[in-house]
């Protein structure tokens, strides 16, 4: 049987355009792939109206239960829900199994070289990475010099965003090793799937992702002071205003730890505690969803009003640990990204299992001038942004948007960095128009204590509008249910 003729029923009309797609394969094959076939079939009995109607009824469920984020830049919608798109991603067992050694691999050469910068530095030395690269690097916290963490672990929770190319190829598009967000909507994702279509994942041999809260509870009590048994831990939140506030309160109740604010903290002698209506109790751990900046203002910025006066001297004193530990997002920026192959190599003598995109740095003389050249093919990136911000994709920009990126390009050249357009799979997905084809990315969640545990899932954000290649959130992007099949 040929590909066209699999596609039936609510699938019928279904056209990939000639990009791999996570339900049927590349286009270059004859049949399509056979993890997707029992969830092919049962989608292919739904009508679209039934599959609109339920889809509805999920998204009635993320507003009714508060799973929002906020977006900054639209005043008149502050909070709004990750769309839900019905239709979900599997992932069949070997791949996945090369998707979570490759992870584990990436995360603990970032925690050796986070180390290392703070430590022996061997990394420049060596000339792996120029130093500018790190000491230019905002992030970048000389007060973390010489300090010890437990188990040399610093990014205790990472995510990586992972793309896939036409020839069904995964490549790591960027490493999140401060505070990567959007674990809650791979969980509640999934409960929706369970609570709305539960005729298409009944029997499905899919792994759980619901104990991702104890996992990573397990993790943060390993990192806990010496000599603590039975450690606190708490989740440190910016509050209400924060765009990820419905995480921050998803993670303290699937781990059962208090959620608290700066103002919640005190510190004496330098150890933390937390007020409660029987008086102070010690804190031990802090998952902190705060930025470096604004931790502590007597160590950082002095106006920051989020914070804990005290607390990194605690931290020092090993009184209290973090997670993830101050001055990781010099390992996440978007130029020290393309060394991470080297760094791979340097710090664990195997191949990268995961590759990474091409990069062009434009502080480098050659990255500059084939970026400039080759402007309307490229993806322009700044190194320091997040979130989708301030990105030109060449073959989709206008001639007066690539001019003004070649000129931000000149003026700061450090800043910017570029890679070939890559042609993201595509992903079956329900639009106004019915059932089309949109571009699909995942993020994995890495948790380290002693050891790296990857969650057997991740979030795989979809960019509902026809034809962009940004699937961020904050840009309009969905998400999907991912399925790692047994």
């Amino acid at each position: 049987m040929n590909e066209v003729a699999e596609r039936t029923g609510l699938l019928a009309d279904y056209d990939p355009g000639g990009r791999y797609c996570e339900l049927f394969g590349p286009p270059s094959m004859q049949a399509p792939i056979p993890h997707t076939q029992a969830l092919r079939e049962r989608l292919a009995r739904m009508s679209l109206d039934d599959l609109r109607e339920r889809a509805h009824d999920a998204e009635l469920e993320l507003y009714n239960f508060g799973i929002t984020f906020t977006v900054y830049t639209q005043k008149d919608a502050i909070d709004r829900i990750l769309p839900f798109d019905a239709i979900p991603r599997p992932i069949p067992p070997d791949e996945w199994q090369t998707l979570e050694t490759g992870v584990r691999q990436r995360v603990t050469a970032i925690n050796r070289f986070l180390r290392d910068v703070y430590h022996e530095r061997h990394v420049f030395s060596d000339g792996i990475v120029p130093p500018d690269v790190v000491f230019s690097n905002p992030n970048y916290r000389p007060e973390m010099e010489g300090l010890e963490v437990p188990y040399d672990t610093y990014a205790h929770i990472d995510g990586s965003d992972l793309i896939r190319d036409d020839d069904g190829t995964f490549y790591v598009l960027e490493d999140n090793a401060r505070c990567p967000s959007g674990v809650s909507y791979m969980v509640e994702n999934r409960h929706l799937m369970l609570r709305t279509f539960p005729d298409l994942i009944e029997d499905q041999p899919v792994r759980s992702v619901s104990n991702y809260g104890q996992r990573l509870r397990a993790a943060l009590g390993e990192i806990a002071p010496q000599g603590v048994d039975d450690p606190t831990v708490v989740l440190l939140s910016p509050g209400t205003y924060n765009s990820a506030y419905f995480e921050h309160i998803f993670l303290a109740r699937e781990m059962g730890v208090a959620l608290v604010e700066g103002r919640d903290l005190v510190t004496e002698d330098d150890r933390v505690y937390v007020k409660t209506i029987r008086g102070l109790q010690p804190v031990h751990v802090i998952y902190r969803r705060i930025n470096d900046d604004a931790l502590d203002p007597r160590a950082f910025d002095p106006n920051s009003l989020l914070g804990v006066p005290g607390l990194f001297q605690a931290y020092r004193k090993g009184n209290v640990a973090l997670a993830n530990a101050i001055g990781t997002g010099v390992a996440d920026d978007k130029a020290l990204y393309a060394y991470m192959p080297r760094l791979i190599r340097y710090y664990l003598d195997e191949d990268p299992i995961l590759p990474n995109v091409q990069t062009n740095l434009c502080r480098e003389k050659e990255g500059l001038q084939y970026t400039l050249d080759h402007l309307d093919e490229l993806v322009v990136k700044p190194v320091g942004e997040a979130g989708g911000y301030g990105i030109t994709v060449g073959p989709h920009a206008t001639k007066e948007e690539l001019e003004t990126c070649r000129q931000q390009i000149l003026d700061r050249p450090h800043n910017w960095v570029s890679q070939p357009m890559i042609s993201l799979s595509v992903a079956p997905t329900l639009v106004d128009g019915g059932i089309e084809p949109r571009h699909v990315d995942l993020r994995t969640f890495a948790v380290t204590g002693r050891d790296t545990w990857v969650a057997p899932g991740g979030l795989s954000r979809v960019a509902l509008r026809k034809g962009s290649l940004i699937v961020n959130s904050s840009q309009g992007g969905g998400s999907k249910d991912t399925w790692v099949l047994e």
